[in-house]
């Protein structure tokens, strides 16, 4: 499971955060390629193991997708949850279940996770984006299910003025998994 350049590649989404809309999005990966979580025989089962998570917030109502602007007011919570099925939602459309879908430190699906505060949000005097769960290159997160879901949810008093691009490059590698840890890790990946 060590970092080794040579077995590393990406994958990434994005989703579109509808301007003037608040509530919860999402976008969902599908990762069965990458992942067989059933063992056989002398074959072990093989995992996505996530090393780093990388997240852009971009304006797409410019076309060159740049930065949202300084009166950018929105402000939303984002993150990537293994295995959520909730498949690809425009904001405001869903309603997240609580518990298994919440951006917490103690959510066990919780790949990686940050907030990101406009500059006329009142929050910042500059737009910050803030990673604050992540996975690291010494102790990856690994996903034994076939979806991770990148969801948001959009403060409805701070909505976002133009629409705008949420996405999330993962850093990743196929891994093989012996039992014991394979079972470990479906255990805890359960919704």
């Amino acid at each position: 499971m060590a970092y080794d350049l040579k077995n590393v590649f990406y994958l990434d989404t994005s989703a579109t955060v509808t301007k003037g809309t608040g509530g919860s999005g999402s976008a969902q990966l599908d990762l069965s390629a990458y992942i067989d979580p059933i063992a056989r025989g002398r074959t072990k089962g093989t995992g996505l193991a996530i090393y780093k998570t990388y997240y852009s917030i971009t304006n797409v109502e410019d076309a060159n997708e740049v930065a949202p602007e300084p009166s950018e007011t929105g402000a939303m919570s984002y993150g990537l949850i293994a295995g959520a099925g909730l498949g690809d939602n425009a904001t405001g459309t869903i309603q997240i279940p609580a518990g298994a879908f919440t951006f917490d430190a103690s959510n066990q699906l919780l790949v990686s996770a940050g907030n990101f505060y406009g500059m006329a949000s009142g929050a910042t005097t500059t737009p910050i984006g803030m990673e604050y769960i992540m996975p690291s290159k010494d102790v990856p997160y690994v996903i034994v299910r076939d979806n991770v879901c990148l969801q948001y949810n959009v403060a409805t008093s701070a909505q976002f003025e133009s629409n705008t691009t949420l996405a999330v490059r993962m850093e990743c590698a196929q891994i093989t998994l012996d039992q014991a840890t394979l079972n470990q890790l479906l255990r805890t990946q359960t919704v």
